[in-house]
């Protein structure tokens, strides 16, 4: 029997919306499976003006504190473009799992993810860090 446990409302900017529906549709079809989670997840956003984006959601380029199941000590990266990733440490990848699953979350919030192995964990927003549209960079 599965437990169906309901997800919070999550948040998208029109702009990151745009950029993603570019991302995936430019991905090879290889990749397609990469993309099923977040393309739920943005089925699912609301969609919001770059200005009206409210300061503690998470969105493309924040910089994001973060735990993983009940770590006591949080994680602090960037959610990334791929392209911008580049091998450094402190990004993630909005492709990654957990990169899918902190897009549109606000602090406080938690999710279950699936990782990549198959099992699952628990996705937790302690603090949004560094927003872009919160200082006031709505079209970079």
């Amino acid at each position: 029997m599965s437990i169906n446990i309901a997800r919070p409302n999550i948040v998208v900017s029109s702009l990151d919306m745009e950029r993603l529906e570019a991302l995936i549709d430019s991905l090879p079809a290889a990749q397609a499976d990469n993309c099923a989670a977040l393309l739920e997840e943005l089925a699912r956003a609301e969609l919001v003006e770059p200005e009206a984006m409210p300061p503690d959601v998470v969105s493309m380029n924040s910089r994001v504190r973060f735990v993983l199941d009940d770590a006591l000590d949080p994680i602090e990266m960037t959610l990334a473009y791929p392209k911008d990733v580049n091998g450094a440490a402190d990004k993630l990848s909005v492709l990654t799992p957990i990169g899918n699953a902190l897009l549109g979350l606000k602090a406080g919030d938690s999710i279950a993810w699936t990782r990549p192995d198959g099992d699952s964990c628990q996705v937790r927003v302690v603090e949004v860090v560094y927003q872009p549209e919160r200082a006031g960079e709505l079209h970079r």
